[in-house]
């Protein structure tokens, strides 16, 4: 069973009246060295049957907030009728990103196994983040957890799923995925890290948990949307990932934000693209 259900006033900035959002806080999926692993559920007023999963991570620092300060973030979604599950990981420094990846994995198995109880149709969640949750979101949404390709080492034995080993093909289990400004190989980028020491993992576990290697044909439809000022994650992970569904023929697009620097910061920018996510998860999403 879910949490019970609390109910919070929130003051949305920029609106002329308070909106009431029903959340379902610090629901547990998972324990991690004695710790629990959350995620808080949000309620539309007015449900279309779908819902969002929301990857909470920059960085791979996943940090707690009151839930009642993201109800303005996730609003154009509630409004729109989508659930929307903010899905907090093991966090960096401690944890890293192959244990990112497993708890990802982990709260939409959770998400999943209690849609009923969210009254959301299990086939019809889509999963969204930006930068290392854009990584995130891609390891979800392309299925990487079904689908094998050449093992490169331990490091893939770490993350197989039961069917992986055997070779099985499955379904994806999510039906849109939108990404921000992703880092999408990760084999460039493992190593010590000051800033981000969540990369610091053993190389040959990169392969497993980069999704550039697991394009298929039935991934589903997938939104990248990256500026081309970002000098963080340069807007080539997103190309060369497009690159790839176009080639795979998966449905997708790749929004170019002009002037766009990671995160978002500019508010024309970041409105643009909450449209944009918005729009996607309403066309792939709603009956």
């Amino acid at each position: 069973m879910i949490n019970p259900r609390v109910l919070l006033l929130v003051a949305a900035a920029n609106m002329s009246a308070h909106a009431l959002a029903e959340i379902s806080s610090d629901v547990i999926y998972g324990h991690k060295d004695g710790m629990a692993l959350v995620y808080d559920a949000f309620h539309a007023d007015k449900p279309n049957g779908a819902g969002i999963v929301y990857m909470v991570s920059g960085g791979w620092f996943s940090m707690w907030q009151n839930p009642a300060q993201r109800v303005r973030q996730f609003q154009p979604l509630l409004n729109a009728g989508f659930a929307v599950f903010a899905v907090h990981h093991g966090s960096a420094p401690r944890f890293k990103v192959p244990d990112a990846v497993s708890d990802a994995r982990a709260a939409l198995r959770h998400i999943r196994s209690n849609a009923a109880d969210y009254g959301v149709d299990p086939n019809r969640l889509g999963v969204w983040g930006g930068s290392a949750g854009g990584h995130l979101s891609l390891m979800l949404g392309l299925n990487a957890e079904a689908k094998p390709i050449q093992p490169e080492g331990e490091g893939f034995e770490r993350f197989m799923a039961p069917n992986y080993a055997a070779g099985a093909d499955t379904e994806a289990s999510l039906a849109a995925v939108v990404a921000y400004f992703p880092p999408v190989d990760l084999r460039t980028r493992v190593g010590p890290s000051e800033r981000f020491p969540a990369l610091d993992f053993p190389e040959d576990e990169a392969a497993a948990i980069s999704p550039i290697l697991f394009v298929t044909k039935n991934d589903p439809p997938t939104l990248l949307i990256h500026g081309d000022a970002d000098d963080l994650v340069p807007l080539r992970d997103s190309e060369i990932l497009a690159a790839e569904l176009k080639k795979i023929g998966v449905t997708h697009e790749l929004l170019i934000i002009k002037g766009g620097d990671h995160g978002f910061r500019v508010p024309e920018d970041r409105a643009k693209a909450t449209a944009a996510m918005v729009a996607w998860f309403k066309k792939h999403l709603t009956k």
